[in-house]
């Protein structure tokens, strides 16, 4: 059987074919429902994906995809696929289920998410039992990148910065005040571009601004939403995403603060994933 694995963020997608010889990885831009419409979504898998794989006949497609917790957009992406494939068997996941599977498996623990958004759940080793996926960038996504880029942006745009910092922005960057706001506020994937500017913050590590950033956007997400987690007490808390994998001392220093058990930190979910159908 020949399958195809998806792990889709807002940012970019990697996909898997398995089955025929080797694992071999795809990419193509995120895709997110919230943004894109059926046909848009198409229109990416026919122009990034199809020319990829070379006309080999998949039998089934397992999809983890940003925002399909939601179930218009889950049925948007659906009908995507099915429009671009014809009828496979498909099956459509949330991006939590991905986290969940490939950093706990078959045992219990908590998975996070930290990308370009961010949310956690508790998975008791079959099945999500619950979540805490937040608000989305503009009222929630504590901790994700979108979330630090926003920090960043406010620092700069507040003249909050010193004159090291601010100077090191405008050379990394280029940007303008009217170019930022217009980016946010009037053109598409507001959330994707937030968070690019959250590797000002990994380019500049050991500046106490910088590290105030990262710990208070870090610590948000612990107290927002892992607290919750009366079983974080007994089990480990998992992390998946580029974010989490860029300051992984900063989440060990708040697991210990906070007492909870650090486990797997992985920058994608796409080797878990990779294990856990490859079983």
């Amino acid at each position: 059987m020949i399958k195809l694995i998806a792990d889709s963020g807002a940012t970019s997608t990697k996909w898997c074919l398995l089955g025929k010889g080797k694992p071999k990885l795809l990419y193509t831009q995120g895709i997110s429902p919230y943004f894109l419409d059926t046909q848009q979504i198409a229109s990416i898998l026919k122009s990034e994906l199809l020319p990829k794989l070379k006309k080999v006949k998949i039998d089934k497609l397992y999809y983890y995809g940003t925002g399909c917790a939601n179930l218009e957009n889950a049925s948007s992406v659906n009908k995507a696929i099915q429009l671009v494939f014809g009828k496979i068997k498909i099956e459509i996941n949330h991006d939590l289920t991905a986290a969940a599977k490939a950093l706990c498996g078959n045992t219990k623990g908590i998975a996070c998410i930290l990308g370009t958004g961010s949310g956690s759940c508790y998975y008791n080793g079959k099945k999500i039992v619950k979540s805490s996926t937040g608000l989305g960038f503009i009222l929630g996504d504590e901790g994700s990148g979108a979330f630090l880029g926003k920090k960043v942006l406010q620092h700069y745009l507040y003249n909050i910065f010193d004159d090291s910092l601010m100077a090191k922005f405008d050379a990394q960057f280029l940007t303008t005040k009217t170019e930022i706001l217009e980016s946010i506020y009037k053109k598409q994937m507001p959330n994707r571009y937030l968070a690019s500017f959250s590797v000002f913050l990994a380019a500049n590590r050991g500046h106490f601004m910088i590290e105030n950033i990262i710990e208070d956007g870090f610590n948000e997400f612990f107290y927002q939403h892992l607290i919750r987690y009366k079983e974080i007490e007994k089990i480990p808390v998992h992390f998946v995403g580029a974010v989490s994998h860029a300051f992984k001392d900063v989440l060990q220093e708040l697991c210990n603060s906070y007492g909870f058990k650090l486990g797997k930190i992985y920058k994608d979910p796409m080797q878990g994933l990779i294990a856990f159908h490859q079983e």
